[in-house]
């Protein structure tokens, strides 16, 4: 057991080597940040989040070849433009937190299942657990399924530009490289049971107890049972729960200064590069980033009182992250007591 928590607290604190992060977070600084500034000189700024959500598709596939990279890209947009319009779509009927939680998790399931398939990098659904949960928290008419594909939709195209453009640059290899799909058998289905069960309690946990942002306890929730094996799960849950202590302080200081708009894309943007050069690094680390960066993302795009924000992310986080950590100790558990292993 002594042992157990030492790999834990060792895996918290560890820093990976470098492996050209300065490269993804260049793609992610355009990739996000002109978007953004097309949206700033129109005067559409409440449009960001779709920006933003469709521009993560850059994050996508940092260590694959070129070719690889821009197919990963190109499907993960899709699949981001598809959860947000199934987010657009539940707000858009109204309907209530639970039933929301109910088929964000849905969601946050088939797409785990669907990047163990197709390999992806980074794993898991929690981008598009992300996308789908916030757009469903925004006012939604008809007209906002048409801003959701265009703003979306665009952004990925964007992404796209900018990934091959860069690749060309560096005049990398082209080539195809060979990839086999894993197998579906009972890891993929164990990860994706236990990614669809952390999110639904956590959502109805943070939707009850909360009742605003309750997605943000179910992005914490799939962070946290994210990992391969049940010690990279609570090393996880753990720097993320670190990370976004500190990272709503930082937040806290830049919400108190109510800055102008212009100066929070700059800001978001240098928070989206820290964020990529230490994401494959330390997932903590990137946390302090990544957290003041969400919630400047969310003020920009539907004001709200900062002390609300920053109490929700505190607690919503707290709520995921303990569901995730539950949910993957039994999920351990349950795996060594079956007869398969």
């Amino acid at each position: 057991m002594a042992e157990s928590r030492g790999r834990v607290w060792t895996g918290v604190i560890r820093v990976g080597p470098r492996q050209g992060d300065h490269r993804v977070a260049l793609r992610a600084v355009i990739s996000v940040g002109a978007p953004l500034l097309v949206l700033f000189l129109i005067g559409r700024l409440d449009l960001s989040v779709y920006a933003s959500f469709g521009a993560f598709a850059a994050l996508y596939g940092r260590a694959d070849r070129p070719r690889t990279r821009v197919r990963m890209q190109a499907t993960a947009g899709a699949v981001l433009v598809g959860s947000m319009l199934v987010g657009t779509l539940l707000s858009f009927l109204a309907t209530p937190a639970i039933a929301s939680v109910a088929v964000v998790a849905v969601l946050a399931a088939a797409v785990t299942l669907f990047a163990y398939r197709k390999r992806w990098h980074p794993p898991g659904a929690l981008f598009a657990v992300f996308a789908a949960g916030a757009t469903a928290s925004f006012p939604a008419t008809a007209a906002t399924f048409g801003l959701v594909l265009l703003v979306g939709g665009a952004s990925v195209v964007w992404s796209l530009v900018v990934t091959t453009v860069l690749a060309l640059s560096r005049r990398a290899s082209w080539r195809r490289p060979e990839r086999t799909r894993p197998p579906i058998g009972p890891v993929a289905w164990e990860m994706t049971a236990t990614v669809g069960v952390a999110a639904l309690l956590a959502g109805i946990a943070g939707a009850l107890l909360i009742g605003t942002h309750w997605y943000w306890a179910m992005v914490g929730a799939v962070a946290a049972v994210g990992g391969a094996h049940v010690t990279a799960r609570l090393i996880r849950g753990v720097q993320r729960l670190v990370g976004t202590l500190l990272g709503v302080l930082i937040a806290a200081g830049l919400l108190a200064l109510d800055l102008p708009p212009w100066l929070v894309i700059v800001v978001a943007v240098a928070l989206q590069a820290g964020a990529e050069l230490f994401v494959g690094r330390n997932y903590g680390i990137a946390m302090i980033f990544i957290t003041p960066l969400a919630l400047l993302m969310v003020s920009l795009a539907s004001p709200v009182t900062p002390d609300l924000l920053l109490r929700d992310r505190v607690l919503e986080t707290i709520i995921g992250v303990a569901v995730g950590t539950v949910v993957a100790i039994v999920s351990a558990g349950l795996r060594r007591r079956s007869p398969t292993d």
